[in-house]
């Protein structure tokens, strides 16, 4: 088992190297640079060189990567180029409001997919099942945009049971946060929802059909024990790791999110300093996705093979 989770944190640290690569590429492939973005029309000759000279932009692109990654080691996350402020200062309550609009959509999305997959699998092709899966297939279809402006008409412009934008502050505190984040999570949990829920039922059935539950039908154990104590347990266990790549995919969505609803997270700061060309921050954000996206799938990972001792000898 000790291997096993080394393993896996050696996988996880070399996806975030890699990241932070591909970004740093990106980046530099596209035409212009941070000097150009903030001098505009006068972005050239002796003013461009001054500037760029400045910022540390004249050395060559092998040497600033290094010493980008040089100061990310040792906890530092650099300078804003665009806003000259330190990166710690400018992420830090929008990547605490990115976690709030995450764990508001984990804490409604995930318990309802899991109730909902067992009742549709339980009954699997009756009408409950047909109606819970066809509801999931146009969730999984439907992009963020078109979900988030239905649900702005008819809660914001319909009911007027909440605004259509947030218009809160970044640094607001925790109870304004999680509450102006319930139009935005309800978005990024019907998504969510209608994965997990998929992969519950699917599960469900499997387990149901299985040769260990038709022995104890046999054997006249009553149905309801059967259902808990050994259906459920056993659908769970291989959905656990389905449930971490859904959260962490979700994070995707939360770029999409957060613009639409005004939210001041991580996601709606990407989408501002992108156009800046604020490498360092651009960066630091990618950075940040990119752990909490490893951190998702290793820990989810690590808790599947130590709570199901078959994938665990499987995957040995």
């Amino acid at each position: 088992m000790l291997s096993l989770i080394v393993r896996r944190i050696a996988n996880s640290v070399f996806t975030l190297v890699l990241i932070s690569v591909v970004v740093f590429a990106g980046l530099e492939l596209m035409p212009g640079d941070a000097c150009t973005a903030y001098l505009g029309r006068e972005g050239k000759g002796a003013a461009l060189d001054a500037c760029r000279a400045r910022m540390g932009l004249d050395a060559s692109p092998a040497i600033r990567f290094g010493q980008w990654a040089s100061s990310i080691m040792s906890g530092d996350l650099g300078i804003s180029t665009q806003r000259d402020k330190p990166i710690t200062e400018i992420v830090g309550w929008r990547l605490r409001n990115t976690l709030v609009l995450s764990a508001v959509a984990a804490l409604v999305g995930i318990p309802l997919a899991v109730f909902l997959g067992i009742f549709a699998g339980l009954r699997h092709d009756g009408p409950f099942d047909l109606a819970a899966s066809g509801v999931a297939l146009v969730a999984m279809t439907i992009p963020e945009f078109v979900s988030a402006s239905l649900l702005i008409m008819v809660f914001a412009v319909g009911l007027e049971w909440t605004a259509g934008v947030v218009t809160i502050g970044y640094k607001a505190s925790l109870p304004e946060m999680a509450a102006a984040a319930v139009l935005p999570a309800l978005v990024l949990s019907m998504i969510l929802s209608a994965h997990i829920m998929r992969m519950v039922r699917a599960s469900v059935i499997d387990v149901f059909k299985s040769d260990f539950v038709l022995m104890a039908r046999l054997k006249g154990v009553p149905r309801q024990q059967i259902i808990w104590r050994h259906v459920v347990p056993n659908s769970l266990l291989p959905v656990i790791s389905v449930i971490g790549l859904t959260i962490a995919w979700m994070l995707g969505g939360v770029v999409i999110v957060e613009s639409i609803f005004n939210y001041p997270g991580l996601g709606r700061l990407a989408v501002d300093v992108v156009g800046d060309r604020d490498l360092p921050l651009v960066q630091a954000i990618a950075l940040l996705f990119g752990i909490t996206y490893v951190i998702t799938n290793m820990v989810t990972d690590i808790v599947a093979l130590m709570l199901n001792p078959r994938l665990r000898t499987y995957r040995a």
